[in-house]
């Protein structure tokens, strides 16, 4: 008789580790609280325009190609990615952006044009990065983070000094022009953290920008959400939507079923996808592992304020993933990691969909839609939304010297009580714990709890940490200690 698992959740970790287990002959159902699939990930559809509402940015290809490979299947056999060229430009002021193309031959010549003799630079510096990608996306990311003997190989360990070190300091050694060191500091955003806090190991996120390139999901990333919900269903997996988990039941300190929508349902083992935070929230205070204190302690990575805007025009000098980075960064940095306060002059991200597929808009027409990193746990409020909406939409005119205030047809946002109603975020905060050193590996919230047998956790406040590639990678690692402890 099949072992049933009960996953709450259905973001990227979850539809992974249900994947994994469906494929191992597990009775899998999925217990999703909103009306679609996807956590994070979702959709949102107007007038004939579609956001991602989560996710933009589709990195680390190989990752997705080992997921759908341990299945037998390819990304392509659920959806169809395009390479962007350019992969992204950074505006630095008004007509002063740097364009970051799709090969590293064409970006060494743009840090040529911008600094003389740091193409020479660059080339060593992702080679390093390279090898650092090899080692960290090809084999330590894929361990469990049970022990801290996981990280110690004899490759490791001549890395330790990276371990120590910072990114911003590495860049640092290297480059002097403020320019192309923002360019290098910018994909370890990604890991939730200032670049003066993240190990310089990280620097394999240089790989994954500048060697592996940027791509786009034909019809956004939603398709991937599509494809990983497709494959689990073929697997056997069940899904249930609008399905609120209200309680995990536990009977002599085990796992054996949830309260869904008032009702109970019994199964084997629990696995939560949720918001780790909350997760324990369902539980007893007596049977939680970490306390209100611990993560109140913990470095979360942002939150966001997030506009969807339909416009009634195409943009003129943009690209599909445009960067803002006109004002001081290390100011921004502050009052989100340090004062905890809405930015005086905050750096912002855009991306235009509809650049480069045409689903994303009606013809003639462009979906923007527009990211300010914030503290987590701020005061969220329509004045504070509309008040920044106006600051970033003001300075983005001038930057790309044209109007569009009055080309906007309507806009959404999605801010920090958003993800604590849609996703019960602890804080609010949209990517999770950041990767500082005292938060990677064995150092994060645990996959399995000590204190509920039967009881597991996957998704970007566990191992490996934030971001859609470590997601999938987490609910393979979660599948595999479920395998380990049940399989008969």
């Amino acid at each position: 008789m099949k072992q049933k698992i009960s996953i709450i959740g259905s973001g990227f970790s979850s539809l992974a580790a249900a994947s994994y287990l469906a494929a191992e002959n597990f009775e899998v159902t999925i217990y999703e609280k909103n009306e679609t699939v996807g956590g994070r990930a979702r959709q949102l559809k107007k007038d004939g325009f579609v956001f991602d509402i989560g996710p933009t940015w589709y990195w680390m290809p190989d990752v997705f190609e080992r997921f759908f490979g341990d299945f037998g299947k390819k990304p392509s056999d659920y959806y169809h990615l395009i390479k962007l060229n350019p992969a992204y430009s950074v505006y630095f002021g008004e007509n002063d952006y740097i364009t970051i193309e799709d090969t590293l031959e064409k970006i060494c010549a743009a840090f040529e044009r911008e600094e003389p003799g740091s193409s020479k630079k660059l080339k060593g510096f992702i080679k390093d990065a390279k090898n650092n990608y090899d080692i960290a996306i090809k084999d330590l990311v894929y361990r469990p983070g049970v022990s801290p003997l996981e990280l110690v190989t004899p490759v490791t360990i001549g890395k330790i000094g990276q371990f120590f070190s910072t990114i911003s300091k590495e860049v640092r050694k290297e480059f002097k022009n403020p320019r192309l060191v923002s360019i290098l500091e910018f994909p370890v955003l990604f890991l939730g953290a200032k670049p003066s806090n993240t190990p310089a190991f990280y620097s394999f996120m240089n790989y994954a920008d500048f060697g592996l390139g940027t791509f786009h999901p034909k019809d956004g990333m939603y398709s991937v959400i599509e494809g990983m919900r497709d494959l689990a269903i073929e697997l056997g997996v069940t899904i249930h939507t609008n399905s609120n988990v209200e309680e995990i039941c536990v009977e002599n300190k085990k796992a054996t079923g949830l309260k869904v929508n008032g009702e109970i349902v019994t199964s084997d083992i629990v696995l939560s996808g949720a918001d780790y935070h909350h997760t324990e929230t369902l539980l007893e205070p007596s049977l939680r592992q970490y306390s209100e204190k611990y993560w109140e302690k913990k470095v979360f990575a942002p939150s966001s304020l997030l506009f969807y805007v339909g416009f009634s025009k195409k943009l003129e000098n943009v690209d599909h993933h445009t960067l803002f980075f006109d004002v001081p960064f290390e100011a921004h940095a502050k009052d989100i990691y340090d004062e905890a306060k809405w930015p005086e002059d905050p750096l912002f991200y855009a991306s235009f969909p509809s650049k480069t597929d045409d689903s994303c808009a009606p013809e003639g027409k462009e979906a923007g839609i527009f990211l300010i990193p914030l503290a987590p746990g701020l005061n969220d409020t329509p004045e504070l939304r509309e008040k920044y909406f106006n600051i970033i939409i003001s300075r983005f005119e001038k930057l790309t010297s044209q109007e569009v205030k009055k080309y906007v047809i309507f806009k959404e946002s999605f801010c920090i009580n958003d993800f604590v109603e849609d996703y019960n975020s602890y804080k609010g905060n949209a990517y999770g714990l950041a990767n500082t050193l005292l938060q990677t590996a064995f150092l994060r919230p645990k996959l399995k709890s000590k204190k509920v047998s039967s009881l597991f956790f996957t998704g970007q406040l566990s191992v490996p940490g934030p971001g859609v590639p470590p997601s999938l990678i987490s609910g393979k690692l979660v599948s595999g200690l479920i395998q380990k402890e049940f399989a008969k």
